[in-house]
């Protein structure tokens, strides 16, 4: 099964002939060389060759939104504090602590020509985000959550940016695309066993491609696996080794070349 994603990058402005497909999107940046979520971890991604960045997104205090997988910064940090129940700049004074703005990060996808793939996770980001793409005409970003309300919230605003949603093990994409309207099924089926690219059938492939919806992968870093999907017509594959699939990219091209 092949895909053609032209008409998918035209309607959402995205740049012709980035890099190759599927998209190596890095998790969290390149978060299996650096510190997730931090300016460190997306500059590496940009360097092993990521074309876009998994980004999650909290929400300060006092309404300036940061990326931060988890709103309490004990397990990164070891700081016994919660992201929403300080104010920016109380965040930005705590040592030890590499929190950056979502402003940061998006000016250094700009930098670097690195896409955003924002992962929501405090409710009222989605809406923020949205908002300073469009102020700084940055279109190559894609919006999406676990949470089909906030994607849903997106959609009815009228979000001109793809959105997406982001589907555990067992639960059914199709019936999630359907509730958030997603542009985008984002299967999070990294737990699903030795072989969860058994679980993309030509099935579900198909049904998805006949609602007009692409399909982004779990972050895999087992390399057998990550072999088998990269040969999927998907959009893109979140890994904590951006190195690792590119370096898969390579070694495919080569065996091509002598064959």
């Amino acid at each position: 099964m092949t895909r053609d994603f032209q008409a998918f990058f035209e309607r959402y402005g995205w740049p012709a002939a980035k890099g190759r497909l599927p998209f190596c999107i890095g998790h969290r940046g390149a978060s299996g060389h650096e510190r997730e979520n931090t300016l460190a971890a997306f500059r590496r991604a940009a360097e092993l060759g990521a074309e876009m960045w998994e980004l999650d997104t909290q929400l300060t205090r006092d309404g300036v939104v940061v990326v931060s997988h988890d709103d309490h910064l004990e397990r990164v940090f070891g700081v016994d504090r919660r992201i929403s129940e300080m104010t920016a700049s109380e965040l930005a004074a705590l040592d030890g602590v590499d929190v950056p703005s979502f402003a940061e990060v998006a000016a250094l996808g700009r930098e670097t020509g690195a896409g955003l793939y924002v992962e929501l996770k405090a409710p009222g980001t989605g809406l923020r985000c949205w908002r300073h793409l469009a102020e700084m005409n940055q279109r190559f970003a894609c919006l999406g959550s676990f949470d089909t309300a906030q994607v849903r919230e997106l959609r009815d605003a009228g979000c001109d940016f793809p959105l997406s949603v982001l589907v555990r093990v067992g639960h059914d994409p199709h019936a999630l695309g359907d509730e958030a309207g997603a542009d985008i099924l984002h299967l999070c089926w990294e737990r699903a066993g030795e072989r969860p690219q058994d679980l993309v059938s030509d099935a579900l492939m198909r049904r998805a491609f006949e609602a007009g919806r692409e399909i982004v992968l779990w972050h895999e870093e087992r390399p057998a696996v990550l072999e088998d999907i990269m040969k999927l017509p998907v959009l893109g594959i979140c890994t904590d080794l951006p190195d690792l699939m590119r370096l898969s990219a390579e070694r495919e091209k080569a065996v091509a070349r002598q064959g």
